[in-house]
This record gives structure tokens, C-alpha cells and sequence, in this order.
């Protein structure tokens, strides 16, 4: 079978509740026969609640110290759904960026992946194991932690995507998939079964807030076969790939 990279955002995430569906999502995927690296972010509000945390002590705070401070909220959320699936009798490892080999440059609060040494990873994946990895950070070249900034958890699951040559990377958020337009807001929206890199790109540069440009930018520019679908709903989700056989056309 193959090798999926799941990503989970914060709202899928939120709470004890949400993180046994993430982890059942997991363990459904890994009993298939599939290799599983799950890449989360920040439960809920947990960034949020660290800035203002910061602000309290020092509101003009170093970015260094920032990262510092941001990316636990990530250890948090993977930990607790390694645990939740330690409960449900199956092999798991949580890794931060740093040990699943995410190497950055050292712009603090928005770096840049330079590129993924992901050797941990596999021998993990080797061992039969599920691999939990942190969302939106890596290390730099002095051993500082840095985090991603906006989108970082899209643009890790991606990379990690890339660098293991996966067969997919589902993105689980709390919508459906992509849509002709938003549709808590243009009745008759309709959800598209396929859209192209571009047009994915083209939504996200305009405010779309189902998949950050960065992580749609790597993944067209490495071919990783994308999709977008809800940790909720258990419905199909969207595809985004380089060709479409008929995409609907979209309001934007």
C-alpha cells in the first residue's frame, strides 16, 4: 500500500473529543495498509493565547524567543493524539520539526524551508510505526527553533509530502473540499471534485482560507497530489493536480 501524509488543522484539533476523531482518522488509514506521517497544528486558539501570553511579559519580544514560544503549541496537539492513539493499541511516534529533519532558514516567525532530511522519519515508518510530526516549524543552521508564520502546518505537511515521495497528502479541515465560491456566503456554491494547482493558487493569493499559497506553490512545483476534505464530514474531499478534466467555473 501507500504512503499518506495527513494534515490536521487547528478547529480539527480543538479538544479531547476532536484529537480521538483525528486520531480514529489516523488509525483507519494505517489499518488500510497505508504508512501514515500525520502533521498537525495548534489546538484551537493555542497560538493566540501564547502572543498574548508574550505581550503580558514583553511586548516587544525577541522573534527568536517567539519561536521559541509558538512552536510548543504544535508539541502539545501531537503529543496528546500520539497519546489518544497509544490508547487505541497502535504503534506511534510524536516528532518535532527538528527530528523529522525540517531544516529552515533563519528568518524567525516566517522561515522558509530549505529543505527535509527526512532519514527519522522512515526508519519510524520502518518500524511499522504512525509518525506524528509538528506543523509549522523546523531548526535553522544555528539549532534555533523557527516557526513558518501563516499557513505553516499547509506548507510542513507538503514538504514532508514531497521529501518522502508520497502517494497523497490530505489536507482535513472543517470544510468539504473547495468550492466554486464561498458558500456560507453565495448560494448555490457548488464543492468541485477536482481543481488545478493554478486555480487553487489563483483562490488562496485572493483570501481563500482552505490551502496557504506557499503550500500550493510547493506542491505544484513538486507534483504532490493533493486533497482537501473535512475531519468531520467523512465525505470526499476536493483534488488539486496539474490537470483537470472539467472544473466548473469559479467566482472569485
Amino acid at each position: 500500500m501507500g504512503l499518506i501524509v495527513q494534515k490536521f488543522g487547528g478547529s480539527s484539533v480543538a479538544d479531547a473529543d476532536k484529537i480521538r476523531n483525528v486520531a480514529r482518522i489516523i488509525t483507519e488509514t494505517y489499518r488500510r495498509g497505508h504508512s501514515v506521517v500525520a502533521v498537525l497544528s495548534a489546538q484551537g486558539d493555542t497560538t493566540d493565547d501564547l502572543i498574548a501570553k508574550a505581550a503580558e511579559i514583553n511586548p516587544n519580544g525577541s522573534k527568536r524567543e517567539m519561536d521559541m514560544l509558538l512552536s510548543t503549541g504544535e508539541q502539545i496537539s501531537c503529543s496528546l493524539c500520539a497519546m489518544a492513539i497509544e490508547a487505541m493499541g497502535y504503534p506511534v511516534i510524536s516528532l518535532t520539526g527538528w527530528q523529522a529533519g525540517v531544516r529552515t532558514n533563519s528568518a524567525y516567525s516566517n522561515a522558509r524551508i530549505k529543505r527535509v532530511a527526512p532519514e527519522r522519519i522512515l526508519a519510524e515508518l520502518d518500524k511499522k510505526c504512525i509518525v506524528i510530526v509538528t506543523g509549522f516549524q523546523g531548526i535553522n543552521k544555528y539549532d534555533d527553533i523557527t516557526t513558518l508564520g501563516r499557513g505553516g502546518s499547509d506548507t510542513s505537511a507538503v514538504a514532508l509530502a514531497a521529501s518522502l515521495h508520497a502517494d497523497l497528502c490530505q489536507i482535513y479541515t472543517d470544510v468539504d473540499g473547495v468550492y466554486t465560491a464561498d458558500p456560507r456566503h453565495v448560494e448555490g456554491a457548488k464543492k468541485l471534485d477536482e481543481i488545478t494547482f493554478d486555480e487553487m493558487l489563483e483562490l488562496a493569493t485572493l483570501g481563500a482560507q482552505v490551502l496557504h499559497n506557499r503550500s500550493v506553490e510547493m506542491a505544484k512545483r513538486y507534483n504532490v497530489n493533493l486533497e482537501v476534505l473535512s475531519s468531520f464530514s467523512g465525505n470526499p474531499g476536493t483534488k488539486v493536480k496539474e490537470v483537470v478534466k472539467n472544473v466548473e467555473k469559479m467566482h472569485v
